[in-house]
């Protein structure tokens, strides 16, 4: 009995090695050979995104500056709120400016009987010329007349004058913004010679972005235009990162290149505009600016398949002749969580992206097709037999 128990056990034990799978065994690496994870590099369109610090900016902002000479009488608008073009906010005493204007409109009153004087004296010598009035008191006559239009005309220009300055008593907003809290009360003396303004109103929506972009980068985008590396975008459009790290819901749009470089950061300005109709962005507001100039044909290298040495170069392991390469590569920018790649792979190299404890220069190697899912977890690729089960 107990011999043939052992029997059956010997039998069972040696079935269940011949069920075995070939996928399971394959996956074994052949002796002296070390496993990794490897997905074969393709060329493929990839936008062109460069990453830029950035800085907000007031599309309108008017510093209030009184025109006129005299007291403040009155404050005529509600700080932190909506203005419109022409609305009043400040009052200053008007009575000098009154009187001006009534001493203008007198001067014009007098002018305006010179006037008529004087047409009326030179209508008489024009019909009694030759016949009892001199050549010269004609053309005195004349003259006259010319000069109380002169005069008249002057009268009539400080009228308007007097009468614009009288206006400015009224001081209004230029623009339509949000309004600041005053920088002077009712009862101060204000000029018009002076610099400091008595509020600000600045116009928030839509509000501009100026990215700064460096000097030796455009002219490498310059090139990759011209050799036809980058094909650009008929719009050229960007997104905006947050100081919070959100991503602001509006894109931007291209309003005017920078022509010059700044001589302390190299950089160049660049500006977009955005529409800003919660305030969400301030002037002042630093922000990182995501801008999309167009396509380019490029490899695709996973960020976590590389890495970076002491001097800052990106290095990135190959699987080249069944042995462990280490390459230093070029990379212009990123997409999604790939670097795009300019130098150092080439198309159909095998990127070793799992498996790096222990990898060595030359060390041999048993690659094994990888992939990685949507969360960016590496999956091993099916194999032909196991999609025909």
């Amino acid at each position: 009995m107990i011999a043939k128990l052992i029997g059956r056990v010997m039998q069972a034990a040696g079935a269940l090695a011949i069920a075995v799978t070939p996928s399971l065994a394959q996956q074994a690496a052949p002796q002296g050979m070390k496993e990794v994870g490897v997905i074969t590099l393709a060329l493929e369109d990839v936008p062109r995104i460069y990453t830029l610090p950035g800085r907000a900016i007031a599309s309108e902002q008017a510093v209030i500056i009184p025109r006129v000479n005299g007291l403040i009488q009155e404050m005529l608008y509600t700080p932190g709120r909506p203005i419109q073009s022409g609305d009043p906010m400040f009052r200053i005493g008007a009575e000098v400016y009154e009187a001006a204007v009534m001493q203008a409109e007198a001067d014009v009153a007098s002018a305006n009987a010179g006037v008529t004087q004087a047409q009326a004296t030179f209508e008489r010598s024009r019909q009694l010329a030759g016949s009892g009035v001199s050549q010269a008191d004609f053309e005195a006559a004349e003259a006259a007349l010319e000069q109380a239009q002169a005069t008249l005309q002057s009268s009539e220009a400080q009228l308007r004058l007097a009468q614009t300055e009288l206006s400015w008593t009224t001081v209004t907003s230029p623009i339509d913004g949000m309004t600041s809290v005053p920088s002077m009360t009712v009862g101060a003396l204000v000029s018009s010679t002076q610099t400091d303004g008595l509020a600000v109103v600045t116009r928030l929506d839509p509000i501009e972005v100026d990215m700064y972009e460096p000097s030796g980068r455009i002219q490498a985008i310059r090139d990759d235009i011209e050799t036809g590396r980058l094909r650009v975008n008929e719009s050229i459009r960007a997104t905006l990162t947050l100081d919070n790290g959100t991503t602001y819901a509006a894109a931007g749009e291209f309003v005017a290149p920078g022509y010059t470089v700044s001589t302390t950061t190299g950089t160049i300005d660049v500006r977009f505009r955005f529409e800003n109709p919660d305030f969400r962005i301030y002037p002042g507001m630093f922000v990182r600016g995501q801008v999309e100039l167009g396509t380019t044909e490029a490899l695709l290298l996973p960020q976590s398949a590389a890495t970076r040495g002491r001097d800052g170069q990106l290095m990135a392991w190959v699987a080249e002749d069944g042995k462990a390469v280490q390459r230093p590569v070029t990379e212009d920018g990123t997409h999604e969580n790939s670097w795009i790649v300019t130098k150092g792979l080439s198309d159909g190299d095998q990127v070793i992206v799992d498996g790096f404890a222990g990898l060595t220069a030359g060390m041999p190697l048993s690659p094994v097709a990888v992939t990685f899912d949507e969360t960016g977890v590496i999956r091993d690729v099916p194999s032909a037999a196991a999609d025909t089960e």
